[in-house]
């Protein structure tokens, strides 16, 4: 059995975030949870690419809920003012996405100084995660099994090698 679009349950009443939601991993994903109907979150470094990713998905699916907003990872300030707007303008984050990163770029350094890859791959995010953990926590308590609270809330992975 191969897995489809038909696999994937119903995601409505649910917000999605998803990073790097303009192209390849991120796009497929965030255009498969607006097909089945949740709330999402595109957050795209370029905001043309990100317009055009999101009209893209509202032509495939006119009554996605979808809303695109502009952060650089390689940006903690930019990082932190787009936390402070999703924190701001959203009631409930069931899932965070991390998805976006580059690749193997030449040597190069985020604003902040902190090498490129580095910078965005993995601190970008991390600030990203601990910005945005108040609203995951506020919109789904943690899963109980005991006394152990089983969080399950963030995802990351990578569309590049």
């Amino acid at each position: 059995m191969s897995w489809t679009i038909d696999n994937v349950a119903s995601q409505a009443g649910r917000t999605f975030l998803v990073t790097g939601a303009n192209t390849g991993l991120g796009y497929t994903t965030a255009e498969i949870l607006a097909a089945k109907h949740a709330r999402v979150l595109l957050a795209c470094r370029s905001e043309e690419k990100g317009s055009t990713a999101l009209e893209k998905i509202k032509r495939k699916h006119p009554a996605a809920d979808v809303a695109l907003g502009i952060m650089d990872l390689g940006s903690l300030a930019s990082v932190r003012d787009f936390a402070a707007h999703v924190t701001d303008q959203e009631s409930r984050l069931d899932v965070l996405i991390n998805n976006a990163g580059v690749g193997t770029p030449p040597l190069g350094f985020t604003t902040d100084g902190f090498e490129q890859q580095f910078g965005v791959n993995f601190l970008g995010h991390f600030a990203l995660t601990g910005l945005l953990l108040p609203l995951l926590e506020k919109t789904l308590p943690p899963v109980w099994s005991g006394s152990v609270a089983l969080p399950i809330k963030a995802v990351s992975s990578s569309s590049t090698i």
